[in-house]
């Protein structure tokens, strides 16, 4: 499963891809740009299409750049992408990966015609782009067997080699009417099963917790800006422990790590733990950030290489359990082994 670290190009520090940096991840090997972030800096976007997004950011060859539509930063301003210019930028600035250049996202508390209207406009969207390498885009919604049936129906977009699959961050975070957990998983191993034969993307899943639901419902990638998101507030990740905090800033409150907790990130091997130290990790300003944010993201990376090396040599199912705690996933993630389980069997 490949972990696609999310950027902002109003700070794209730490450089966790370069070389010369001293937060230089060598695992990572996707990174996710927005669109919205060019239509916001007009002269960022004119330097990308110039230059060609690797280039204009630095960014080497090996590393994928994937770019984000900006459809949740559109619909916040009730208007839709700029699809002329969202072409243009893509035939010029060259990113690796790049869905269609507007989805209309469901969110939960939508009434079902509110929700349809979101199916039916994204449809027509997947329906105008089934060339060039965009990617269709379907949503965790009440129509999420119609998206399913209708791309499966278009003789093109039932041969694209990929789908990305969104809305389920409002649904993780339980927004007002989200759909049960179980049903968001049901979802998931649905797409999973229509699109056998695609590379599924999964858009916003990227906590240490929902990375194991994603290895075990066969995702191939996700992207996360979680790394970056928690840094800012002073959340640094636990490996199978989750989130706590190590410097208060603003109004962020969350709990502290305890005593053993300390002494784990004392041992960190992160680039940053290792050059910094638990300082580091306490300090405010840039440098904290860069820090907090390393590791973060150092610490998915060695969370996703866990799971995807343990569930190769069928060891997942006792390694999870003594690695994972105190997480509200965790029901999910041993109800999604017991059903790999009861497959598997069956199968037999």
């Amino acid at each position: 499963m490949l972990l696609v670290a999310g950027l902002s190009l109003k700070n794209l520090k730490p450089r966790v891809w370069d070389v010369h940096s001293p937060y230089y991840l060598p695992d990572v090997q996707a990174v996710m740009v927005s669109y919205a972030d060019f239509h916001r800096m007009p002269a960022h976007r004119r330097g990308a299409m110039a230059q060609g997004i690797h280039s204009f950011l630095s960014i080497p060859e090996r590393i994928h750049v994937y770019l984000d539509n900006g459809a949740f930063y559109f619909l916040g301003r009730n208007a839709g992408t700029p699809n002329n210019e969202y072409e243009d930028f893509v035939a010029q600035a060259r990113p690796d990966w790049y869905p269609i250049p507007q989805d209309v996202i469901p969110t939960p508390n939508m009434t079902v015609e509110e929700q349809r209207r979101c199916f039916t406009r994204t449809m027509e969207v997947n329906r105008a782009y089934p060339h060039d390498g965009y990617v269709p885009v379907i949503h965790i919604s009440r129509f999420l067997r119609e998206y399913t049936a209708a791309v499966q129906e278009h003789q093109d977009l039932s041969c694209k080699p990929a789908i990305a699959l969104g809305g389920i961050v409002p649904n993780l975070l339980r927004a007002p009417k989200a759909i049960p957990y179980e049903e968001i998983l049901d979802s998931i191993r649905h797409v999973r099963q229509a699109f056998a034969d695609k590379d599924i993307h999964v858009f916003g899943v990227g906590g240490t917790a929902t990375l194991h639901l994603a290895g075990l419902l066969g995702i191939n990638s996700v992207d996360s800006s979680g790394w970056r998101n928690r840094a800012a507030r002073g959340i640094i990740q636990l490996p199978g422990s989750g989130d706590r905090v190590v410097v208060n800033l603003g109004s962020w409150r969350g709990r502290e790590p305890n005593h053993t907790e300390w002494d784990i990130l004392a041992a960190c091997q992160c680039p940053a733990c290792r050059e910094f130290g638990l300082d580091g990790l306490k300090t405010s300003g840039i440098h904290g950030f860069s820090n907090r944010a390393t590791h973060n993201l150092w610490t998915l990376l060695e969370e996703a290489g866990q799971i995807e090396a343990h569930m190769t040599d069928g060891s997942y199912q006792t390694w999870y359990t003594h690695h994972l705690h105190n997480s509200i996933y965790l029901p999910l993630i041993q109800q999604t082994v017991q059903q790999k389980t009861r497959g598997y069997m069956q199968n037999l």
